[in-house]
């Protein structure tokens, strides 16, 4: 089923990720046209969010820190890192883009289709995790990498995203173990 479809219609008292991408990064560290972006885009959201989730890599948590900087609300919970958000090989992502030659989940499958299937699953569990944090009717902002916050989400949903582009996101909606994706700016 395509991004943005419902995986059967979302009942009862949804709970909410905002997932992104860190905006532009020199290494681990954002540029200023990362930071000035990350502030634009930060003041953009729509805020009410009960939890902040990085991955603890330092241009997903500077990103984090801009967007909640730019939008100036309390996040009740607080933030924390979530480095199962994040790939313990990064270097076999790296490989498997260069030989499909796209970050597309479909083709990174068929270049590396175990690493696909088991970063995915554990990716996945980690946004399951994020989501048994929050209230009934909460909402968290996580800031992540791609491929995989794609692959977080096709191993908690079994739904394809498309690749995200830097500070752009997805929004996974949950209740009763069904999923609505919407794709964000």
């Amino acid at each position: 089923m395509p991004a943005g479809t419902l995986a059967g219609s979302v009942t009862g008292v949804a709970k909410e990720i905002e997932l992104r991408r860190h905006t532009d990064a020199d290494g681990d560290i954002l540029t200023a046209k990362g930071v000035a972006a990350a502030l634009e885009i930060g003041a953009r959201h729509r805020g009410g969010y009960h939890l902040a989730v990085s991955t603890g890599a330092q241009r997903a948590t500077q990103t984090l820190a801009c967007f909640l900087a730019a939008l100036g609300q309390p996040v009740p919970a607080g933030v924390v890192v979530e480095p199962e958000l994040r790939s313990r090989v990064e270097d076999r992502w790296r490989a498997a883009y260069q030989k499909a030659g796209s970050g597309a989940l479909d083709a990174l499958r068929k270049a590396d289709s175990e690493l696909v299937a088991e970063d995915s699953e554990r990716l996945g569990t980690a946004l399951r995790r994020v989501l048994d944090r929050l209230p009934d009717g909460g909402r968290a902002l996580v800031v992540g990498h791609s491929p995989t916050n794609e692959a977080a989400v096709l191993g908690l949903t079994d739904e394809i995203v498309a690749p995200l582009a830097k500070g752009a996101g997805v929004l996974v909606a949950a209740a009763d173990d069904r999923y609505q994706l919407e794709p964000i700016e």
